[in-house]
């Protein structure tokens, strides 16, 4: 059972509840995990704006994707696991690199490169060695970019965390995490 209840648009406060029906609009439903963070409209809000500003940047959303899987995997975070193993399908990713990313690897080089270096943030809590960014740099990342997978980085643990605290119930099919060790 959930430690935070998500809100269902009409019983969510006013700014939550605009911001919920979007999401039903866009999406078809509400994520159980913007249901939850609707407690908070300032919350929600924040976490909406920074998504959608990470998304104007220069990394691909299958780049996001594969970011949001390793720290899902790295952090146990089942939700994320499952919505970003659901995401990242649509975004053409097959399954068996959805798998790796979830376990911190990827058939791609490069890929590879930016989910060790978003596992190296998650795990040195931010102080990742000279040696740590200069192979993100050695696979072909821009100074812009080094900071956009730090962000994504950032962005994604905040998910996994908010998600353990609020027991947020799984509404994308089940991806279990409780296998996965990082590479």
């Amino acid at each position: 059972m959930a430690r935070i209840q998500p809100l269902e648009p009409q019983n969510a406060p006013e700014k939550s509840r605009d911001i919920l029906l979007g999401l039903e609009k866009a999406l078809g439903f509400a994520p159980n995990m913007y249901k939850s963070m609707a407690q908070a409209p300032a919350v929600l809000e924040g976490f909406l704006g920074f998504k959608k500003a990470l998304g104007t940047g220069t990394l691909s959303a299958k780049l996001h994707e594969q970011i949001a899987l390793a720290l899902a995997g790295a952090n146990t975070c089942d939700y994320c696991a499952s919505a970003h193993t659901a995401i990242g399908s649509k975004h053409g990713l097959p399954a068996d690199e959805l798998a790796a990313n979830l376990k911190g690897g990827s058939s791609d080089p490069a890929t590879k490169a930016a989910l060790t270096f978003a596992l190296a943030i998650n795990a040195r809590e931010g102080f990742v060695t000279d040696e740590q960014d200069q192979a993100l740099r050695d696979a072909g990342y821009t100074e812009e970019q080094v900071v956009e997978v730090f962000a994504q980085t950032i962005f994604n643990i905040f998910t996994n965390y908010f998600n353990h605290l609020a027991q947020t119930a799984i509404d994308f099919p089940l991806v279990q995490t409780g296998e996965t060790t990082a590479a």
